[in-house]
């Protein structure tokens, strides 16, 4: 620890309220202005989104440089908090504040796969194909395992062997018609994923 004398106090604090006086009454220099330039993020297009890695929903600002052309192809460049967002207010916990890695990460899925029962290969499908499989599969279900009436003969219109898993990052207009639409296709086993 430094060791001051009174006398070497006195001049220290002395000339700190005679150069803050000075200052005060109009003596201090101009205001340094900052260069302006052109910051990369300037020329980025700016998209609002959810953040995908938990329950919470934060909100993401996502730029990224590329008109989407043959020859620019749109890349995701910087990821950020969304300061206007309700949730998070601009902050993003790490795994968030992470996500341009995940966004490039060669092993990211991208398209829709199925395995066959039985086999160990993944085959790649389209989307069309892969709702398409779903719906079928869901109709099946539904048609073979409805009940309409239960052992007293009370109308009880459920189905019991499907469950449905919501999005809890949705908002609450798209969780309510979920509910609506899981429920009037006789669904009991409807969770969130908050609970989950």
């Amino acid at each position: 620890m430094v060791q001051f004398s009174r006398r070497q106090f006195m001049k220290v604090t002395g000339s700190t309220l005679a150069g803050s006086s000075l200052a005060l009454m109009g003596f201090s220099p101009t205001a340094a202005l900052a260069e302006v330039r052109q910051y990369k993020l300037s020329a980025a297009t700016v998209t609002r989104q959810t953040c995908t890695y938990c329950s919470v929903g934060c909100g993401i600002l996502m730029y990224s440089l590329g008109d989407g052309s043959k020859n620019s192809r749109l890349s995701v460049m910087h990821v950020e908090g969304d300061p206007d967002h309700p949730v998070n207010r601009g902050t993003l916990c790490p795994k968030g504040a992470s996500l341009l890695d995940f966004v490039h990460s060669p092993s990211r899925l991208k398209y829709p796969e199925y395995r066959a029962p039985g086999s160990s290969e993944w085959k790649r499908m389209s989307w069309d194909e892969a709702l398409n499989r779903i719906t079928k599969l869901l109709k099946e279900d539904r048609d073979a395992n409805f009940v309409e009436t239960n052992e007293k003969g009370q109308k009880v219109n459920r189905w019991l062997t499907t469950g449905m898993l919501a999005a809890s990052a949705s908002s609450n207009e798209a969780g309510y018609i979920t509910h609506k639409v899981a429920r009037s296709w006789g669904l009991l086993a409807l969770d969130n994923q908050a609970r989950v």
